[in-house]
């Protein structure tokens, strides 16, 4: 019951602040209540911690012959860190809100708080109907604060085409249910067959929502920031649970070496980009394409505590310099630790993510420490350049006592989740493997400022509109979608037309031809 507590309060806080700027727009309490909520929220998942594992079910639904479960929730030491990190990150939101030339502005802390309390529903999700509920829950809602975002018919077909990839995550899902029920089986994550293995790994991967990659916000950098941080690293973090669900057994196959050496090239394209970008909101997308790819390697090597420990890192580290939007010198130096989060050295929130339950193919490990070592070369330079940040002295005082507190929140949940509280903590890991990447890091970011290859690209990609060959190819499958309708359409417009009745009988009898051409004589 404390699960549907802390969402219900999460919704009613947006649900209230939504009314007060309909009714009172002016309201000065706005930021006061949705810190509230927040705050609270986010106490009762740290507590959560004392009374593991919290489940909560909902009545069977009828007929009992099509929905073979209901849905169901459940918090325990694997998929709470996930939680708590998402509380966190919706929490640090609000509190560095303080600091963006928009604020006050209640809209976009109300759709964050919406998006919070359904990321806790999807990662603590207990059965693929309620992770497919939560999952539609959270595109219907990207969906629309997107769709209010863009302005023109581009930036709009972006949103439906990101819309559509998430669609096609959902599908994967839904497929891998039927595979598993042809098999005798009804779909659950405790007993997934092995056919339906791969299908969950692709469908986490369709569901990431990195492509396309830059997807359109309003204009101002607040709401990219902002809401847009939340956005991004949520919906990533609600597709990544699903590989802490899958069975070791499902994802054993002859193509998981292929896969795995999948995952290791995306990571070392993501984290190369990582390094390359000019600021750390157009890189954005390629810490995600990095951090998810390290994650599927650990579910595909039978590491699902792994999986789950690079996500957390995903959204803490991610999360504080992505918020980070006021230059201070103590508040750099206090982002080195959320590069701490990601070197998977013992102790840290990613000690684990070096580990294997099962043979692992050997030879995708270069490439995997290569793209940890971009990962943490970027992080280190995104963190020390004041691109695109305000002064911190500009800020009111109130901003100043606040705005630390929302970075500070996010690094120092970080630390706590690398000393207890669940499954992956107090680790020693793979040391040698996560010494090795340091160094490897530290090599990258000393040729960083020294090679022309490794300096940021043009200032052109800092529009968020910015093109790449990922987008690119998308625009392509999206122009052939687009013909295939214009085609149909031209087709309908025929049969619907003067000579519409005309071709129908054509075509009935060409139908009917063939028919008794087929059949038997006597």
């Amino acid at each position: 019951m404390l699960i549907i507590l802390t969402v219900l309060l999460l919704l009613l806080v947006a649900l209230a602040l939504i009314v007060l700027y309909w009714v009172r727009p002016g309201i000065r309490y706005s930021w006061m209540l949705a810190a509230s909520g927040a705050l609270v929220s986010w106490f009762s998942v740290l507590f959560w911690q004392l009374n593991l594992p919290l489940t909560f079910q909902l009545p069977p639904w009828e007929p009992a012959s099509l929905f073979f479960e209901s849905l169901s929730f459940t918090a325990d030491r694997l998929t709470w860190p996930l939680a708590l990190s998402i509380s966190t990150l919706t929490l640090a939101v609000i509190l560095t809100a303080t600091a963006r030339k928009n604020f006050p502005d209640p809209l976009p802390w109300a759709a964050t708080l919406v998006l919070g309390g359904l990321g806790l529903l999807a990662v603590l999700a207990d059965n693929p109907l309620t992770l497919l509920m939560a999952w539609s829950a959270i595109d219907l809602t990207e969906l629309v604060t997107q769709l209010r975002s863009a302005d023109g018919p581009q930036p709009s077909e972006k949103v439906v085409t990101a819309f559509a990839t998430r669609l096609a995550g959902v599908g994967m899902l839904l497929w891998a249910s039927m595979v598993s029920i042809s098999a005798g089986t009804p779909m659950n994550f405790q007993d997934a067959p092995p056919q339906a293995g791969l299908y969950l790994l692709l469908a986490a991967g369709l569901r990431l929502g990195v492509l396309p990659l830059h997807l359109p916000y309003a204009s101002e950098a607040a709401i990219r920031r902002g809401f847009g941080s939340a956005l991004r690293l949520i919906s990533a973090a609600s597709s990544l649970i699903l590989l802490a669900r899958i069975p070791t057994a499902s994802v054993i196959s002859i193509f998981t070496p292929f896969l795995l050496l999948l995952a290791a090239l995306a990571a070392i394209y993501g984290g190369w980009m990582w390094l390359r970008a000019p600021d750390e909101l157009t890189a954005r997308p390629f810490w995600l394409i990095g951090l998810a790819s390290l994650a599927m390697a650990s579910a595909l090597r039978g590491n699902p505590v792994g999986a789950v420990a690079w996500s957390c890192a995903l959204v803490l580290s991610g999360g504080a310099l992505f918020l980070s939007s006021a230059h201070n010198v103590w508040l750099s130096r206090a982002l080195w630790i959320g590069m701490w989060g990601i070197t998977a050295l013992p102790f840290s929130i990613s000690a684990t993510g070096w580990g294997s339950t099962m043979p692992s193919f050997w030879p995708v490990w270069p490439f995997l420490l290569l793209a940890q070592a971009l990962l943490l070369a970027g992080y280190l330079r995104h963190a020390i350049r004041p691109t695109l940040r305000d002064n911190f002295e500009t800020l009111d005082r109130a901003a100043q006592y606040v705005y630390p507190l929302g970075i500070g929140v996010l690094l120092g949940i970080m630390l706590l989740l690398g000393f207890g509280g669940w499954e992956g903590a107090s680790r020693l890991g793979v040391w040698l493997l996560a010494l090795l990447g340091v160094m490897l890091g530290g090599i990258a970011s000393w040729l960083a400022p020294r090679l022309r290859i490794l300096t940021p690209l043009r200032a052109h990609w800092v529009r968020p509109t910015a093109s790449s060959w990922m987008d690119w190819l998308f625009r392509g499958l999206w122009g052939l979608y687009r013909l295939i309708g214009l085609l149909s359409n031209s087709f309908s417009k025929m049969l619907e037309g003067d000579g519409g009745f005309m071709w129908t009988l054509l075509f009935m009898v060409l139908f009917i031809s063939l028919i008794i051409q087929g059949s038997p004589g006597p």
